[in-house]
């Protein structure tokens, strides 16, 4: 998670940082969520969890498609 990501989840109440983080895990976790790909934005995908999206890009340790991907967290913005 980025420094400008960690800054963003402390300054929302508790209840949303803590919705945000377990999408965020199930995400990782199932690949499950409310995601779409950005447009003009190479590899950055978004998040939506309520009223905040979750900024994101992911690594693909390998190449092959079953392995895990590396959720990088860039930032959280309101809607």
């Amino acid at each position: 998670m980025s420094e400008e990501a960690k800054t963003d989840i402390r300054a929302i109440p508790q209840h949303h940082a803590m919705n945000i983080l377990t999408a965020i895990h199930r995400l990782a976790e199932s690949q499950s969520g409310d995601v779409k790909t950005l447009k003009g934005k190479a590899g950055e995908k978004r998040l939506r969890v309520g009223d905040y999206r979750v900024r994101f890009t992911e690594e693909h340790p390998d190449p092959m498609p079953s392995a895990t991907a590396k959720t990088l967290i860039d930032r959280l913005l309101p809607c």
